[in-house]
C-alpha cells in the first residue's frame, strides 16, 4: 500500500536534485509526479500526467459503484415485475448491472478529467507563483523516513499533506 506525499519545492534547480535523491533512494520516477504553472519550464522533471491532476480515477470509481448499484436495482425491477409477462432470470440481473457500472465509469469520468484534483487545490497559488508542487508515492513503512529526509536536507521546502492511500497504477 503507497501513500502520497506533497512537496512545495521553490525552484527547478532544487527538484531537480530532489528527484535525483529520491532516485538514488530507490524510488521510481513513475511513482515522482511534479506539477508546475503552466508553461513554466520542467526540465527532466517527472511531469505529472491526467491521473495525477484530475479527479479522473476518483470520479470513475465513484461512477462504477453509483452505476453498478443503479443497474443492480433496475435489473432487479425487471426481474420483479417483468414487462408484459416475460420471463426474465438472473442474466439480466448481471447484465444491467455490468451496463450500469460501465455507463456510469465513463460517464464520471467525463466529467472527472475536467476538474482538478482535490488535493492539488489547495497548492494553485503556490504553483501561480513559479514553486513546484511534487507528489510521490511511498511505501506506508517509508513515509516518516522521506518527510525526515526532506525536512532535514531541504528545509527550504514545504512538506504538505500525505494522502492514505493510493492504488498502484503504472
Amino acid at each position: 500500500m503507497r501513500r502520497r506525499l506533497y512537496f512545495l519545492v521553490p525552484n527547478l534547480e532544487l527538484a531537480e536534485t530532489i528527484v535525483d535523491e529520491f532516485l538514488l533512494a530507490r524510488i521510481e520516477e513513475r511513482h515522482i509526479h511534479v506539477v508546475a504553472k503552466e508553461g513554466a519550464p520542467m526540465g527532466h522533471l517527472p511531469e505529472a500526467d491526467l491521473r495525477q491532476k484530475t479527479d479522473l480515477i476518483e470520479s470513475a470509481e465513484h461512477g462504477l459503484a453509483a452505476g453498478g448499484v443503479t443497474g443492480l436495482l433496475a435489473g432487479l425491477v425487471a426481474v420483479t415485475f417483468p414487462p408484459a409477462g416475460l420471463a426474465l432470470g438472473g442474466g439480466l440481473v448481471a447484465a444491467t448491472t455490468l451496463a450500469g457500472a460501465g455507463f456510469g465509469a465513463w460517464v464520471s469520468s467525463m466529467i472527472g478529467i475536467r476538474l482538478p484534483n482535490r488535493e492539488i487545490r489547495q497548492y494553485e497559488e503556490a504553483i501561480e507563483r513559479g514553486q513546484l508542487l511534487m507528489m510521490v508515492d511511498v511505501g506506508k513503512e517509508h513515509v516518516e523516513a522521506v518527510v525526515e529526509r526532506i525536512r532535514h536536507h531541504h528545509p527550504e521546502v514545504e512538506v504538505g499533506a500525505t494522502e492514505p492511500h493510493k492504488p498502484v497504477f503504472p
